[in-house]
Protein backbone atom coordinates (compact mmCIF):
# COMPACT_ATOMS: atom_id res chain seq x y z
CA UNK A 1 0.00 0.00 0.00
CA UNK A 2 1.37 3.39 -0.95
CA UNK A 3 1.87 6.07 1.66
CA UNK A 4 -0.17 9.21 1.07
CA UNK A 5 1.99 12.27 0.38
CA UNK A 6 0.40 14.95 2.58
CA UNK A 7 2.86 17.59 1.36
CA UNK A 8 0.91 17.88 -1.92
CA UNK A 9 -2.75 19.03 -2.20
CA UNK A 10 -5.00 15.96 -2.16
CA UNK A 11 -8.72 15.23 -2.06
CA UNK A 12 -10.51 12.92 0.31
CA UNK A 13 -11.85 9.56 -0.85
CA UNK A 14 -14.38 9.71 -3.68
CA UNK A 15 -16.81 8.08 -1.24
CA UNK A 16 -16.92 11.51 0.34
CA UNK A 17 -19.50 12.46 -2.31
CA UNK A 18 -21.90 9.95 -0.75
CA UNK A 19 -21.25 11.27 2.76
CA UNK A 20 -21.63 14.94 1.76
CA UNK A 21 -24.79 14.17 -0.24
CA UNK A 22 -26.35 12.21 2.64
CA UNK A 23 -25.52 14.94 5.17
CA UNK A 24 -27.00 17.67 2.95
CA UNK A 25 -30.16 15.63 2.35
CA UNK A 26 -30.56 15.04 6.09
CA UNK A 27 -30.07 18.75 6.80
CA UNK A 28 -32.62 19.67 4.11
CA UNK A 29 -35.31 17.32 5.44
CA UNK A 30 -34.59 18.34 9.04
CA UNK A 31 -35.01 22.02 8.19
CA UNK A 32 -38.30 21.47 6.37
CA UNK A 33 -39.62 18.58 8.49
CA UNK A 34 -42.79 20.40 9.58
CA UNK A 35 -43.49 21.43 5.99
CA UNK A 36 -43.23 17.83 4.78
CA UNK A 37 -45.62 16.71 7.53
CA UNK A 38 -48.08 19.39 6.36
CA UNK A 39 -47.74 18.07 2.80
CA UNK A 40 -48.44 14.54 3.99
CA UNK A 41 -51.52 15.53 6.00
CA UNK A 42 -52.87 17.60 3.10
CA UNK A 43 -52.41 14.70 0.67
CA UNK A 44 -54.21 12.33 3.05
CA UNK A 45 -57.17 14.68 3.18
CA UNK A 46 -57.46 16.13 -0.33
CA UNK A 47 -55.02 14.11 -2.47
CA UNK A 48 -53.34 17.41 -3.43
CA UNK A 49 -51.54 20.41 -2.00
CA UNK A 50 -52.67 23.72 -3.44
CA UNK A 51 -52.59 23.26 -7.20
CA UNK A 52 -49.85 20.61 -7.09
CA UNK A 53 -50.60 16.94 -7.65
CA UNK A 54 -48.57 14.16 -5.98
CA UNK A 55 -46.72 13.58 -9.29
CA UNK A 56 -45.67 17.23 -9.52
CA UNK A 57 -44.50 17.17 -5.92
CA UNK A 58 -42.50 13.98 -6.52
CA UNK A 59 -40.81 15.51 -9.58
CA UNK A 60 -40.00 18.61 -7.54
CA UNK A 61 -38.45 16.47 -4.81
CA UNK A 62 -36.33 14.57 -7.38
CA UNK A 63 -35.16 17.91 -8.76
CA UNK A 64 -34.10 19.06 -5.30
CA UNK A 65 -32.16 15.83 -4.74
CA UNK A 66 -30.34 16.27 -8.09
CA UNK A 67 -29.34 19.82 -7.10
CA UNK A 68 -28.07 18.56 -3.72
CA UNK A 69 -26.05 15.84 -5.51
CA UNK A 70 -24.45 18.41 -7.84
CA UNK A 71 -23.53 20.58 -4.85
CA UNK A 72 -22.01 17.52 -3.13
CA UNK A 73 -19.87 16.73 -6.19
CA UNK A 74 -18.65 20.34 -6.47
CA UNK A 75 -17.82 20.43 -2.75
CA UNK A 76 -15.82 17.23 -3.13
CA UNK A 77 -13.89 18.51 -6.16
CA UNK A 78 -13.01 21.82 -4.49
CA UNK A 79 -12.05 20.32 -1.10
CA UNK A 80 -8.25 19.90 -1.02
CA UNK A 81 -5.84 19.78 1.89
CA UNK A 82 -2.12 19.37 2.53
CA UNK A 83 0.48 19.73 5.26
CA UNK A 84 3.53 21.94 5.42
CA UNK A 85 6.18 21.69 8.11
CA UNK A 86 4.21 23.61 10.74
CA UNK A 87 0.72 24.18 9.26
CA UNK A 88 -2.41 22.47 7.94
CA UNK A 89 -3.75 24.00 4.69
CA UNK A 90 -7.29 23.61 3.38
CA UNK A 91 -8.90 24.96 0.20
CA UNK A 92 -12.72 24.90 -0.06
CA UNK A 93 -15.57 26.67 -1.82
CA UNK A 94 -17.73 26.37 -4.91
CA UNK A 95 -18.21 29.99 -6.00
CA UNK A 96 -16.27 31.75 -3.26
CA UNK A 97 -12.92 30.06 -2.74
CA UNK A 98 -11.59 29.93 0.84
CA UNK A 99 -8.14 28.99 2.06
CA UNK A 100 -7.70 28.09 5.73
CA UNK A 101 -4.30 27.74 7.40
CA UNK A 102 -4.08 26.29 10.91
CA UNK A 103 -0.73 26.12 12.75
CA UNK A 104 -0.16 22.65 14.20
CA UNK A 105 0.67 24.23 17.56
CA UNK A 106 -2.89 25.66 17.74
CA UNK A 107 -4.66 22.34 17.14
CA UNK A 108 -6.61 21.39 20.26
CA UNK A 109 -7.68 17.92 19.22
CA UNK A 110 -7.90 15.60 16.23
CA UNK A 111 -10.46 12.86 16.51
CA UNK A 112 -11.70 10.13 14.23
CA UNK A 113 -15.38 9.25 14.03
CA UNK A 114 -17.51 6.93 11.95
CA UNK A 115 -21.28 7.20 11.67
CA UNK A 116 -23.51 4.39 10.42
CA UNK A 117 -23.23 5.38 6.73
CA UNK A 118 -19.43 5.64 6.99
CA UNK A 119 -19.33 2.17 8.55
CA UNK A 120 -21.31 0.81 5.60
CA UNK A 121 -18.98 2.33 2.96
CA UNK A 122 -15.86 1.69 5.11
CA UNK A 123 -14.51 5.21 5.59
CA UNK A 124 -13.95 7.47 8.59
CA UNK A 125 -14.07 11.22 9.08
CA UNK A 126 -11.32 13.29 10.68
CA UNK A 127 -12.23 16.40 12.63
CA UNK A 128 -9.62 18.99 13.53
CA UNK A 129 -10.46 21.38 16.35
CA UNK A 130 -8.72 24.39 17.77
CA UNK A 131 -9.57 26.58 20.72
CA UNK A 132 -10.76 29.28 18.34
CA UNK A 133 -14.11 29.89 16.65
CA UNK A 134 -16.03 27.53 14.38
CA UNK A 135 -14.30 28.86 11.28
CA UNK A 136 -11.14 27.16 12.50
CA UNK A 137 -12.83 23.75 12.71
CA UNK A 138 -12.18 21.34 9.85
CA UNK A 139 -13.86 18.04 9.05
CA UNK A 140 -12.63 15.66 6.36
CA UNK A 141 -15.65 13.49 5.63
CA UNK A 142 -14.16 10.37 4.03
CA UNK A 143 -10.72 8.79 4.45
CA UNK A 144 -9.68 5.19 4.81
CA UNK A 145 -8.69 4.51 8.43
CA UNK A 146 -4.91 3.97 7.91
CA UNK A 147 -4.68 7.32 6.08
CA UNK A 148 -6.71 9.02 8.81
CA UNK A 149 -4.39 7.63 11.50
CA UNK A 150 -1.29 8.80 9.64
CA UNK A 151 -2.79 12.27 9.15
CA UNK A 152 -3.66 12.47 12.84
CA UNK A 153 -0.13 11.57 13.82
CA UNK A 154 1.43 14.07 11.42
CA UNK A 155 -0.79 16.86 12.73
CA UNK A 156 0.72 16.37 16.18
CA UNK A 157 4.35 16.04 15.05
CA UNK A 158 6.96 18.17 13.34
CA UNK A 159 7.72 17.23 9.75
CA UNK A 160 11.30 16.13 10.19
CA UNK A 161 13.22 13.15 8.94
CA UNK A 162 12.96 11.29 12.21
CA UNK A 163 9.17 11.38 12.17
CA UNK A 164 9.04 10.52 8.48
CA UNK A 165 10.98 7.35 9.19
CA UNK A 166 8.53 6.38 11.92
CA UNK A 167 5.57 6.27 9.52
CA UNK A 168 5.37 3.07 7.57
CA UNK A 169 3.43 2.23 4.46
CA UNK A 170 -0.25 1.67 5.14
CA UNK A 171 -0.02 1.53 8.92
CA UNK A 172 0.39 3.61 12.03
CA UNK A 173 3.68 3.65 13.90
CA UNK A 174 3.92 0.49 15.98
CA UNK A 175 3.50 1.58 19.59
CA UNK A 176 2.64 -0.20 22.79
CA UNK A 177 -1.15 -0.35 23.14
CA UNK A 178 -2.33 -0.95 26.68
CA UNK A 179 -6.11 -1.31 27.00
CA UNK A 180 -6.47 0.07 30.50
CA UNK A 181 -10.26 -0.24 30.73
CA UNK A 182 -12.92 -2.01 28.66
CA UNK A 183 -16.54 -1.81 29.72
CA UNK A 184 -18.62 -4.97 30.09
CA UNK A 185 -22.31 -5.27 29.08
CA UNK A 186 -23.20 -5.85 32.76
CA UNK A 187 -21.58 -2.58 33.88
CA UNK A 188 -23.19 -0.71 30.99
CA UNK A 189 -26.59 -2.07 32.05
CA UNK A 190 -25.99 -0.98 35.65
CA UNK A 191 -24.80 2.42 34.39
CA UNK A 192 -28.01 2.87 32.41
CA UNK A 193 -30.26 1.77 35.29
CA UNK A 194 -28.52 4.08 37.78
CA UNK A 195 -28.69 7.21 35.61
CA UNK A 196 -30.46 10.38 36.74
CA UNK A 197 -33.80 9.43 35.17
CA UNK A 198 -35.37 12.74 36.14
CA UNK A 199 -33.60 14.33 33.16
CA UNK A 200 -34.90 11.62 30.83
CA UNK A 201 -38.40 12.07 32.28
CA UNK A 202 -38.34 15.81 31.59
CA UNK A 203 -36.89 15.26 28.11
CA UNK A 204 -39.55 12.72 27.15
CA UNK A 205 -42.34 14.90 28.59
CA UNK A 206 -41.10 17.96 26.68
CA UNK A 207 -40.83 15.89 23.46
CA UNK A 208 -44.40 14.56 23.82
CA UNK A 209 -45.83 18.02 24.51
CA UNK A 210 -43.86 19.41 21.56
CA UNK A 211 -45.29 16.77 19.22
CA UNK A 212 -48.78 17.38 20.60
CA UNK A 213 -48.70 21.10 19.88
CA UNK A 214 -47.13 20.56 16.45
CA UNK A 215 -49.94 18.21 15.39
CA UNK A 216 -52.71 19.43 17.68
CA UNK A 217 -55.15 20.23 14.88
CA UNK A 218 -54.55 16.90 13.14
CA UNK A 219 -55.09 14.94 16.38
CA UNK A 220 -58.34 16.79 17.03
CA UNK A 221 -59.58 15.71 13.59
CA UNK A 222 -59.05 12.07 14.61
CA UNK A 223 -61.58 12.50 17.49
CA UNK A 224 -59.32 10.68 19.95
CA UNK A 225 -61.19 12.19 22.87
CA UNK A 226 -64.48 10.56 21.80
CA UNK A 227 -62.68 7.24 21.36
CA UNK A 228 -61.20 7.39 24.86
CA UNK A 229 -64.51 8.42 26.44
CA UNK A 230 -66.12 5.43 24.72
CA UNK A 231 -63.80 3.13 26.65
CA UNK A 232 -63.62 5.02 29.96
CA UNK A 233 -66.34 7.26 31.35
CA UNK A 234 -64.14 10.22 32.22
CA UNK A 235 -67.01 12.34 33.51
CA UNK A 236 -68.01 9.85 36.22
CA UNK A 237 -64.57 8.92 37.52
CA UNK A 238 -64.21 8.87 41.24
CA UNK A 239 -61.24 10.49 42.95
CA UNK A 240 -59.73 7.04 43.54
CA UNK A 241 -59.97 6.12 39.87
CA UNK A 242 -58.41 9.44 38.93
CA UNK A 243 -55.50 8.85 41.30
CA UNK A 244 -55.00 5.31 40.01
CA UNK A 245 -55.01 6.57 36.41
CA UNK A 246 -52.44 9.28 37.23
CA UNK A 247 -50.22 6.81 39.07
CA UNK A 248 -50.34 4.37 36.15
CA UNK A 249 -49.45 7.13 33.70
CA UNK A 250 -46.53 8.24 35.88
CA UNK A 251 -45.30 4.65 36.26
CA UNK A 252 -45.49 4.15 32.51
CA UNK A 253 -43.48 7.31 31.84
CA UNK A 254 -40.92 6.35 34.53
CA UNK A 255 -40.56 2.86 33.02
CA UNK A 256 -40.08 4.38 29.58
CA UNK A 257 -37.48 6.76 31.06
CA UNK A 258 -35.57 3.75 32.45
CA UNK A 259 -35.66 1.98 29.09
CA UNK A 260 -34.65 5.16 27.26
CA UNK A 261 -31.67 5.72 29.60
CA UNK A 262 -30.45 2.13 29.26
CA UNK A 263 -30.74 2.09 25.45
CA UNK A 264 -29.08 5.50 25.16
CA UNK A 265 -26.21 4.40 27.43
CA UNK A 266 -25.61 1.26 25.34
CA UNK A 267 -25.69 3.13 22.01
CA UNK A 268 -23.32 5.91 23.10
CA UNK A 269 -20.87 3.76 25.10
CA UNK A 270 -20.99 0.52 23.11
CA UNK A 271 -17.62 -1.27 23.18
CA UNK A 272 -16.12 1.55 25.28
CA UNK A 273 -12.40 1.13 25.85
CA UNK A 274 -9.71 3.36 27.33
CA UNK A 275 -6.27 2.84 25.79
CA UNK A 276 -3.26 4.10 27.70
CA UNK A 277 -0.29 5.44 25.76
CA UNK A 278 2.90 6.88 27.14
CA UNK A 279 1.61 10.46 27.43
CA UNK A 280 -2.02 10.30 26.34
CA UNK A 281 -5.30 8.50 26.96
CA UNK A 282 -7.34 7.27 23.97
CA UNK A 283 -11.12 6.77 24.15
CA UNK A 284 -12.92 4.52 21.65
CA UNK A 285 -16.68 3.97 21.80
CA UNK A 286 -20.00 4.11 19.95
CA UNK A 287 -22.42 1.86 18.06
CA UNK A 288 -23.99 3.90 15.25
CA UNK A 289 -21.50 6.76 15.69
CA UNK A 290 -18.05 5.41 16.48
CA UNK A 291 -15.54 7.90 17.84
CA UNK A 292 -11.84 7.66 18.58
CA UNK A 293 -10.26 10.57 20.42
CA UNK A 294 -7.17 11.29 22.48
CA UNK A 295 -6.76 13.13 25.78
CA UNK A 296 -3.53 15.03 26.30
CA UNK A 297 -3.00 16.30 29.87
CA UNK A 298 -1.76 19.76 28.90
CA UNK A 299 -4.87 20.39 26.78
CA UNK A 300 -7.37 19.48 29.50
CA UNK A 301 -9.18 22.42 31.11
CA UNK A 302 -11.55 20.75 33.60
CA UNK A 303 -12.31 17.26 34.91
CA UNK A 304 -15.81 16.42 36.13
CA UNK A 305 -16.50 13.33 38.26
CA UNK A 306 -20.12 12.17 38.57
CA UNK A 307 -21.73 9.51 40.72
CA UNK A 308 -24.80 9.01 42.95
CA UNK A 309 -25.90 6.70 45.74
CA UNK A 310 -27.03 3.93 43.40
CA UNK A 311 -23.86 4.19 41.31
CA UNK A 312 -21.72 4.11 44.46
CA UNK A 313 -23.48 0.92 45.56
CA UNK A 314 -22.52 -0.71 42.24
CA UNK A 315 -19.05 0.91 42.26
CA UNK A 316 -19.71 3.14 39.22
CA UNK A 317 -18.10 6.51 38.54
CA UNK A 318 -18.06 8.71 35.43
CA UNK A 319 -15.21 10.96 34.35
CA UNK A 320 -15.86 13.80 31.89
CA UNK A 321 -13.03 15.79 30.35
CA UNK A 322 -13.58 19.39 29.28
CA UNK A 323 -11.34 20.92 26.65
CA UNK A 324 -11.31 24.31 24.94
CA UNK A 325 -13.57 23.32 22.05
CA UNK A 326 -16.45 24.98 20.21
CA UNK A 327 -18.47 21.84 19.44
CA UNK A 328 -20.60 21.32 22.54
CA UNK A 329 -21.95 18.00 21.24
CA UNK A 330 -18.45 16.64 20.89
CA UNK A 331 -17.71 17.50 24.53
CA UNK A 332 -20.16 14.76 25.51
CA UNK A 333 -17.94 12.13 23.87
CA UNK A 334 -15.09 12.97 26.26
CA UNK A 335 -16.78 10.93 28.98
CA UNK A 336 -15.74 7.59 30.46
CA UNK A 337 -18.52 5.77 32.30
CA UNK A 338 -18.73 2.74 34.63
CA UNK A 339 -15.28 3.24 36.16
CA UNK A 340 -14.34 1.62 39.44
CA UNK A 341 -12.96 3.85 42.17
CA UNK A 342 -9.39 2.58 41.73
CA UNK A 343 -9.57 3.10 37.95
CA UNK A 344 -10.91 6.62 38.46
CA UNK A 345 -8.05 7.51 40.83
CA UNK A 346 -5.49 6.09 38.40
CA UNK A 347 -6.85 8.25 35.54
CA UNK A 348 -6.86 11.31 37.81
CA UNK A 349 -3.19 10.77 38.59
CA UNK A 350 -2.47 10.19 34.88
CA UNK A 351 -4.22 13.34 33.71
CA UNK A 352 -3.54 15.56 36.75
CA UNK A 353 -0.15 14.91 38.30
CA UNK A 354 0.03 15.15 42.11
CA UNK A 355 -3.70 15.91 42.48
CA UNK A 356 -4.14 13.77 45.62
CA UNK A 357 -0.91 14.93 47.28
CA UNK A 358 -1.54 17.15 50.31
CA UNK A 359 -5.22 17.75 49.52
CA UNK A 360 -6.79 20.34 51.89
CA UNK A 361 -9.93 19.73 53.91
CA UNK A 362 -13.34 20.56 52.48
CA UNK A 363 -14.91 23.96 53.18
CA UNK A 364 -18.67 24.59 53.06
CA UNK A 365 -20.75 27.53 51.79
CA UNK A 366 -22.61 29.65 54.34
CA UNK A 367 -26.15 28.53 55.39
CA UNK A 368 -27.39 31.35 53.15
CA UNK A 369 -27.02 28.70 50.42
CA UNK A 370 -30.03 26.83 51.87
CA UNK A 371 -32.11 30.00 51.89
CA UNK A 372 -31.50 30.55 48.18
CA UNK A 373 -32.22 26.89 47.39
CA UNK A 374 -35.51 27.08 49.31
CA UNK A 375 -36.47 30.23 47.40
CA UNK A 376 -35.75 28.49 44.10
CA UNK A 377 -38.00 25.57 45.06
CA UNK A 378 -40.74 27.98 46.20
CA UNK A 379 -40.73 29.72 42.81
CA UNK A 380 -40.71 26.35 41.04
CA UNK A 381 -43.67 25.22 43.19
CA UNK A 382 -45.64 28.37 42.32
CA UNK A 383 -45.08 27.69 38.59
CA UNK A 384 -46.12 24.03 38.93
CA UNK A 385 -49.29 24.91 40.87
CA UNK A 386 -50.20 27.69 38.44
CA UNK A 387 -49.90 25.33 35.47
CA UNK A 388 -51.90 22.63 37.27
CA UNK A 389 -54.71 25.08 38.10
CA UNK A 390 -54.75 26.48 34.57
CA UNK A 391 -54.77 23.10 32.81
CA UNK A 392 -56.64 20.77 35.21
CA UNK A 393 -58.34 22.95 37.82
CA UNK A 394 -58.07 21.80 41.45
CA UNK A 395 -57.88 18.10 40.60
CA UNK A 396 -54.07 17.94 40.60
CA UNK A 397 -53.34 20.08 43.68
CA UNK A 398 -52.76 16.84 45.58
CA UNK A 399 -49.36 16.77 43.89
CA UNK A 400 -48.15 19.22 46.57
CA UNK A 401 -48.21 16.34 49.04
CA UNK A 402 -45.38 14.86 46.98
CA UNK A 403 -43.71 18.09 45.91
CA UNK A 404 -43.19 19.65 49.37
CA UNK A 405 -41.20 16.70 50.85
CA UNK A 406 -39.16 16.47 47.63
CA UNK A 407 -38.43 20.20 47.79
CA UNK A 408 -37.22 19.85 51.38
CA UNK A 409 -34.95 16.96 50.37
CA UNK A 410 -33.64 19.04 47.44
CA UNK A 411 -32.59 21.88 49.77
CA UNK A 412 -31.00 19.46 52.25
CA UNK A 413 -28.94 17.46 49.73
CA UNK A 414 -27.95 20.52 47.67
CA UNK A 415 -26.33 22.04 50.77
CA UNK A 416 -24.92 18.74 52.01
CA UNK A 417 -23.10 18.06 48.71
CA UNK A 418 -21.82 21.62 48.22
CA UNK A 419 -18.16 22.14 49.15
CA UNK A 420 -14.87 23.45 47.82
CA UNK A 421 -11.14 22.77 48.25
CA UNK A 422 -8.25 24.96 47.15
CA UNK A 423 -4.63 23.78 47.12
CA UNK A 424 -1.52 25.31 45.59
CA UNK A 425 -2.29 23.85 42.16
CA UNK A 426 -5.95 22.78 42.05
CA UNK A 427 -9.47 24.00 42.73
CA UNK A 428 -12.08 21.35 43.55
CA UNK A 429 -15.79 22.22 43.76
CA UNK A 430 -18.52 19.74 44.75
CA UNK A 431 -22.22 20.09 44.00
CA UNK A 432 -25.34 18.11 43.16
CA UNK A 433 -28.70 16.89 44.44
CA UNK A 434 -29.45 13.49 42.91
CA UNK A 435 -26.00 13.15 41.33
CA UNK A 436 -22.81 14.05 43.17
CA UNK A 437 -20.63 16.18 40.89
CA UNK A 438 -16.98 17.09 41.47
CA UNK A 439 -15.34 19.75 39.28
CA UNK A 440 -11.53 19.83 39.24
CA UNK A 441 -9.40 22.45 37.51
CA UNK A 442 -5.73 23.39 37.53
CA UNK A 443 -5.09 26.90 38.81
CA UNK A 444 -2.61 27.86 36.08
CA UNK A 445 -5.31 27.21 33.44
CA UNK A 446 -7.74 29.75 34.93
CA UNK A 447 -8.71 32.45 32.42
CA UNK A 448 -10.72 34.76 34.70
CA UNK A 449 -11.80 35.14 38.32
CA UNK A 450 -14.84 37.23 39.24
CA UNK A 451 -16.54 38.21 42.50
CA UNK A 452 -20.35 38.14 42.41
CA UNK A 453 -22.60 39.80 44.96
CA UNK A 454 -26.23 40.97 44.87
CA UNK A 455 -27.58 43.86 46.96
CA UNK A 456 -29.24 41.33 49.28
CA UNK A 457 -26.01 39.39 49.70
CA UNK A 458 -24.12 42.61 50.42
CA UNK A 459 -26.17 43.13 53.59
CA UNK A 460 -25.33 39.60 54.69
CA UNK A 461 -21.61 40.00 53.79
CA UNK A 462 -21.97 37.09 51.37
CA UNK A 463 -20.31 36.70 47.95
CA UNK A 464 -19.62 34.06 45.31
CA UNK A 465 -16.44 33.44 43.32
CA UNK A 466 -16.84 32.59 39.62
CA UNK A 467 -13.83 30.85 38.08
CA UNK A 468 -13.59 30.51 34.30
CA UNK A 469 -11.35 28.33 32.14
CA UNK A 470 -11.30 28.04 28.36
CA UNK A 471 -13.95 25.30 28.48
CA UNK A 472 -16.42 26.20 31.25
CA UNK A 473 -17.08 28.26 34.36
CA UNK A 474 -17.57 27.01 37.92
CA UNK A 475 -18.70 28.89 41.00
CA UNK A 476 -17.84 28.75 44.70
CA UNK A 477 -21.25 29.86 45.99
CA UNK A 478 -22.31 31.96 48.97
CA UNK A 479 -19.23 32.23 51.16
CA UNK A 480 -18.26 35.13 53.43
CA UNK A 481 -17.08 38.30 51.68
CA UNK A 482 -13.68 38.21 53.40
CA UNK A 483 -13.14 34.58 52.38
CA UNK A 484 -14.21 35.34 48.80
CA UNK A 485 -11.69 38.20 48.61
CA UNK A 486 -8.96 35.97 50.00
CA UNK A 487 -9.69 33.28 47.37
CA UNK A 488 -9.92 35.89 44.62
CA UNK A 489 -6.52 37.41 45.47
CA UNK A 490 -4.88 34.00 45.94
CA UNK A 491 -6.03 32.67 42.57
CA UNK A 492 -4.97 35.81 40.71
CA UNK A 493 -1.57 35.70 42.38
CA UNK A 494 -1.05 32.02 41.51
CA UNK A 495 -2.12 32.51 37.88
CA UNK A 496 0.20 35.48 37.38
CA UNK A 497 3.17 33.99 39.23
CA UNK A 498 3.19 30.50 37.67
CA UNK A 499 5.21 30.16 34.50
CA UNK A 500 2.99 27.56 32.84
CA UNK A 501 0.97 27.56 29.62
CA UNK A 502 -2.80 27.08 29.82
CA UNK A 503 -2.61 24.73 26.80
Amino acid sequence: METTDFSQPIRQSSKGIIVIFAFNVFTFFKKFFVLFIAFGVSLMRRKSFGNMSPTMMMLGLIGVLIIILIIAILKYLNFKFHLSKDDFHLATGIINKDTTIIPKSKIQNVYIKQNFLQQVINVVSVKIETAGDKKSEIEISALDKPTALRLKKKLFTKANLENENKITDGAEVPTERNVFFKVTPKRLLLEGLSQNHFKSFLGITAFVFGLYYEFKDYLEDLNLKDTVEGVVDLKEQTLLNLLIANVLIILAVVLFSFIFSVVKTFIINFNLEVVEHQKTIEINKGLFNKVSLSLTPNRIQNLVITTNRVKQYFGLHSLSVKQAMVDVKQQKNFKIVALEKAQLNYLLNKLLADYNDGAPEKAKPRPYFMRISALEMLLFGIIINSLALFLFGTQLLWINAVFIPLAALYVYFAYKKAYYKISDNFVTIGSGVIDTTTNILEIHKIQAVKLQQTIFQKRQHIASVKISTASKSVTIPYISKSEALSIYNFLLYKVESQDKDWM
